[in-house]
């Protein structure tokens, strides 16, 4: 019994005699560059929500409205158009912006404008996700408070403005492009 205890611990010294061995390799290897490994994904959580995009962030990230974004953000209103709404944007391009009499809008962007950019922009979005399929020719209050006029004869259009893009869908709302920035009938009166 002895004879076969001194076997079994032999046989164990030597196993792991060999394996420190084997890790040891040879220094012909030590100056090779390690060798990265994929590293393994991590599995997706399929209870996590899929974040939309909100109407700013699309606003943000799309060409043709970072005019609209600098006077969002000099209006304090990217929060509230971050919100949960749903809202509805008719959303001029940067060429709609620049079609406005010389020097409007940059005076509509400092500071001491900043509540009547706020009723322009208002005066652009309709509370609600109001999609092109679902809009009928009349007046809709905005958020601003006047009515806006919504024709759908030759396309959509808002107080004249074409919508030249419809139902871009954002988390909170839909977005639709118009070529013209549309006024409340007080301030366009005045300018």
């Amino acid at each position: 019994m002895k004879r076969s205890t001194t076997l079994r611990s032999l046989s164990a010294l030597a196993v792991v005699g060999a394996l420190t061995l084997s890790a040891c390799g040879d220094d012909a290897n030590d100056d090779a560059a390690p060798v990265a490994t994929d590293p393994v994904p991590a599995e997706a959580d399929p209870e996590a929500p899929i974040s939309d995009p909100d109407i700013v962030e699309i606003a943000a990230t799309t060409e043709g409205f970072s005019t609209l974004v600098v006077a969002l953000s000099a209006a304090d209103l990217v929060e509230t158009l971050q919100g949960e709404g749903p809202f509805t944007v008719f959303a001029p391009t940067d060429e709609a912006f620049a079609a406005l009499p010389d020097g409007l809008l940059d005076s509509l962007l400092e500071p001491e404008n900043s509540e009547l950019l706020t009723r322009i922009l208002t005066y652009h979005v309709v509370a609600g996700d109001v999609r092109s399929g679902d809009i009928e020719p009349g007046a809709v209050a905005t958020v601003e408070g006047s009515d806006v006029t919504l024709d759908t004869a030759d396309g959509v259009t808002v107080d004249g403005a074409n919508v030249i893009q419809a139902d871009i869908v954002a988390s909170n709302g839909v977005i639709h492009v118009i070529d013209a920035v549309i006024l409340p009938a007080d301030i366009a009166e005045s300018l």
